[in-house]
């Protein structure tokens, strides 16, 4: 009996955010626009291409975790 009320609170909590999130982002119940560096692709586009323009000045790549490449050397203790 408590799965019913359980699943039945979880499906409208879901359904009140729906709500509310397709009324006030979508139909703008509050006013204003979307503005245009989202609703058009021309400003995506000139933002990926100056990105895209800038030269790569890194170093060399970086292992992130070199202990899992085991590719150092353990040297016993009667050696050192």
């Amino acid at each position: 009996m408590s799965a019913k009320y359980l699943i039945s609170a979880v499906l409208g909590s879901f359904g009140v955010a729906w709500f509310c999130d397709y009324y006030v982002s979508d139909k703008k119940i509050f006013g204003g626009t979307t503005p245009g560096t989202v609703a058009t692709n021309e400003w995506w586009e000139e933002t990926d291409k100056k990105f895209q323009s800038w030269p790569r000045t890194a170093g060399p790549p970086v292992v992130m975790n070199p202990i899992s490449r085991q590719n150092f050397i353990v040297k016993s203790r009667s050696e050192s």
